[in-house]
């Protein structure tokens, strides 16, 4: 089993456990295969939930630039939402889990077939 597919796993068995979501997983690998080599670095693979300038780099750079929504379709709260369901006292939140929960959020499934 190569590294990205055991971290493939590991994302999947945080969305099962720690957010109760049976996660589709051709769509977790697409997900985490679009992260790019910033899964095998830990600061750049993980998400700070209490850092507001990393939640607007996932707005700016996740949301607006790679998938084109707008600020009027509430970014914010549909981060803070995520962020609330993975879990405030998980201080660093997998990058890889984080994109796929916004991914659902908002129905980008299609930017991935």
């Amino acid at each position: 089993m190569s590294k990205r597919d055991e971290l493939i796993e590991k994302y999947a068995d945080v969305l099962k456990t720690k957010i109760g979501m049976t996660p589709d997983m051709d769509l977790l690998r697409k997900v985490t295969i679009g992260c790019g080599p910033s899964i095998y670095n830990r600061d750049a693979s993980t998400v700070s939930g209490s850092d507001k300038a990393e939640l607007e780099t996932v707005k700016k750079n996740f949301l607006m630039k790679k998938h084109g929504l707008s600020e009027s379709q509430d970014l914010d709260g549909a981060i803070a939402a995520v962020i609330e369901k993975y879990g405030k006292s998980e201080r660093s939140k997998y990058r890889a889990v984080v994109y796929y929960m916004l991914t659902k959020h908002f129905g980008l499934e299609k930017n991935y077939k």
